[in-house]
């Protein structure tokens, strides 16, 4: 029987002593290559039973009752982070086929309003979409995949009212202003459109939630029980997508794996033609596609690690006849591309950091953009136009807010268009932003990107978060966060560390923090923590570490490895239980991710990710005070691996230290939908870390 924090405290008289929730155990055998693991909560992978509803609920009360003493600190929080916010902001417009395109906030409201005006700026408003009148009545709700036809006279757009990410895709006649009949349930959420603009593309999920299937649907049949599959996706490890060429001259059909891609396309005049290929799938190639003139722009790792552009006519696309229009090169990752008329552009990473280069067509005169910091990001925004001198681009930086420019590809002239407003008393220059590198056991050096605010002293005792993600290849870029300006200014220190398993060194970074050398991305942490407290930015009595999902893999990873390095870990929505996970096929996600983690039907792999498996670690040892996460309808991490691995920490560690477990019953993976509703849970993060530091 589980007993509530509430009640505990009725049954402890006057004394409020709140005691943990105790769950039951049910010995669970799970055998593999002769290796028999016993999971005494596997229980709790049954969705919607009344024990795990009861359990989860036990955990939410015990987490409100310990952390009933910093409410008003939370409530203190969640007005600092929303006084910054300028609640009636408005987006740089973007101008595409007639009419400029924007978003905007109104005061005190959640969601966003999608807007648009034609020709002009100063021709009216139309209000496309309103996201804040449609999230009425639900608990959460998210709009995403915004596209309108080649006539602009339709919108689609997909909803999600559950945080499943299965998305129902909807369309708006912008001339009426009135919904279509037609609604199309679990799907990617993103419909693309032919040129006909009676013709869209959309992809729908299997059981496991991967979008596997591609279908032709016409807008004059409201009935999508009657659309045309068109394309199939049929091994596990690969999901299906659709898109359209910048040029809207090709749609083009995809399907990806970790280390394959394979793309058709068609005429996007010409709906119904017969898809071709471009290159047929091969292990380990990786390219994409985009469309200028009479070829196709390829960006690939053939033969090149950190990837090269080629081009092939449209006519004969295979890589046979690929022609290279920038190298590889072996100290520059190449990230991304975009067209112009008379200009190339290049998305790159060097030494960990981005780059935008610019080349001309005619001459091949290059540059690069200055952007005057020491640790920055800048990526290029979106372009839809090929004819015109100016490219979008954004930037930010630890200590610089996030800024939107246009940049004259010509004259090399920036044109500042809007930086995100912070309310109140802010300055840039009252924060100082560092890049250090610290020395793991193998020689490697690992970035850590680090802000505090002018003034701290160096002595060993400054409260500091360290955040990390490490895998998929995904970079953590340093950026501001308004948020983050709560810490700061009490006396905290943000580092992110860029371990091995992310993508800021080059793809080789990537490779050597997955499958077989996984370790690399949680020991790069825990070497970085370490050079923090050498250097006496903090000690392990004010060092707390953060990260979500796989970042929350990492967290649990480090728990086990080296627990004596952290006054407190947050792991959000953090994926433990590696080896079981990974064994069923059933959950979203899994069979696509072999190639990262490696396939534990593999003895080779079971036995490598079982030896970092947080859940299948846990130890009897002392663990660092822990704030863990989840939502309830999470698609990406069920919520039974982060309740399972609480329920082994609280029965298994040796210490007094807390562990909270807080679900949000009406969210999934990213949490809270509206934009001062995330607050709150920002804000129990924060108040865990200033109440283990005594800070008020």
């Amino acid at each position: 029987m589980l007993l509530s924090a509430a009640v505990l405290f009725i049954l402890s008289g006057c004394s409020f002593s709140p005691k943990p929730p105790i769950a039951k155990q049910e010995p669970y055998e799970l055998v593999k290559f002769g290796d028999t693991r016993i999971d005494p909560y596997f229980w709790m992978n049954k969705r919607d039973s009344q024990d795990v509803i009861s359990y989860l609920n036990a955990e939410n009360d015990y987490t409100n009752a310990v952390m009933q003493s910093t409410e008003e600190l939370q409530a203190q929080l969640i007005t600092e982070m929303r006084s910054r916010i300028k609640e009636d902001d408005i987006s740089v417009p973007d101008f595409e086929n007639g009419y400029f395109y924007y978003t905007r906030y109104e005061e005190g409201k959640e969601y966003p309003i999608h807007c648009r005006k034609k020709g002009s700026l100063e021709a009216p408003e139309e209000v496309m979409l309103n996201v804040n009148e449609l999230a009425e009545g639900y608990t959460y709700f998210s709009a995403t995949g915004l596209n309108v036809s080649t006539n602009n006279n339709i919108l689609s757009y997909g909803a999600d009212t559950v945080s499943r990410r299965q998305y129902t895709i909807y369309f708006k006649d912008l001339t009426t202003g009135k919904l279509l009949d037609t609604k199309i349930s679990n799907t990617s959420g993103y419909a693309v459109w032919a040129n006909d603009n009676q013709t869209v593309f959309y992809s729908v999920k299997d059981e496991s939630l991967r979008p596997y299937q591609i279908y032709r649907h016409q807008i004059s049949n409201s009935l999508s029980s009657s659309d045309e599959l068109v394309y199939e996706e049929n091994d596990e490890t690969y999901v299906a997508y659709v898109s359209k060429s910048k040029s809207n001259a090709y749609l083009f059909f995809g399907s990806s794996s970790t280390m394959s891609d394979e793309y058709h396309f068609i005429d996007a005049n010409k709906p119904y033609s017969k898809l071709q290929v471009i290159q047929p799938r091969e292990r380990g190639l990786e390219y994409s596609v985009d469309h200028f003139e009479s070829n196709f722009y390829i960006r690939t790792n053939l033969e090149a690690m950190n990837f090269r552009l080629m081009k092939a006519p449209i006519s004969k696309p295979s890589k046979a006849n690929w022609t290279e229009v920038i190298p590889h090169r072996i100290d520059v990752y190449l990230s991304g591309f975009e067209i112009f008329k008379d200009y190339l552009v290049l998305d790159e990473r060097k030494e960990g950091l981005k780059q935008v280069k610019i080349i001309e067509w005619k001459g091949g005169k290059e540059h690069y953009i200055n952007f005057g910091e020491e640790v920055y990001s800048a990526w290029i925004g979106y372009n839809p136009e090929f004819n015109t001198n100016l490219m979008r681009y954004t930037y930010t930086s630890l200590t610089t807010p996030t800024t939107v420019f246009d940049y004259n590809l010509a004259s090399q002239e920036k044109t500042l268009l809007k930086q995100t407003e912070i309310l109140g008393d802010f300055k840039s220059e009252n924060y100082e932003a560092k890049r250090l590198w610290a020395t793991a056991a193998d020689g490697v050096k690992v970035p850590i990107s680090l802000v505090y605010r002018k003034g701290i002293e160096l002595n060993g005792k400054n409260p500091t978060l360290q955040y990390s993600y490490g895998s998929y290849g995904a970079s953590t870029d340093p950026y501001f966060s308004s948020n983050k300006l709560s810490l700061l200014d009490r006396g905290f220190v943000f580092a992110i560390a860029h371990v091995r398993g992310g993508q800021e060194l080059g793809r080789q970074w990537y490779e050597d923090g997955k499958l077989l050398k996984k370790i690399n991305t949680f020991t790069d942490f825990t070497t970085c923590s370490d050079y923090l407290i050498e250097q006496k930015y903090t000690n392990a009595e004010n060092l707390f570490a953060m990260g979500g999902s796989a970042g929350g893999l990492l967290m649990g990873a480090i728990a086990n490895l080296r627990p004596d390095l952290y006054k407190g870990i947050i792991a959000q929505v953090p994926f433990v239980d590696v080896v079981t996970t990974m064994l069923d096929s059933s959950i979203p996600l899994t069979t696509g991710e072999y190639d990262e983690w490696g396939n534990p039907n593999d003895s080779t792999y079971y036995f490598y990710m079982k030896s970092y498996s947080p859940y299948d670690q846990v130890t009897a040892q002392n663990y660092p005070n822990m704030l863990i996460t989840t939502g309830y309808h999470d698609s990406q991490v069920q919520y039974f691996e982060p309740a399972k691995w609480v329920a082994k920490l609280r029965n298994t560690k040796t210490d007094n230290n807390l562990i909270l477990f807080k679900i949000n019953m009406e969210a999934g993976h990213g949490g809270a939908s509206g934009r001062f509703k995330m607050l709150e849970e920002v804000a129990l993060e924060y108040a865990f870390m200033l109440k283990l530091v005594g800070k008020k």
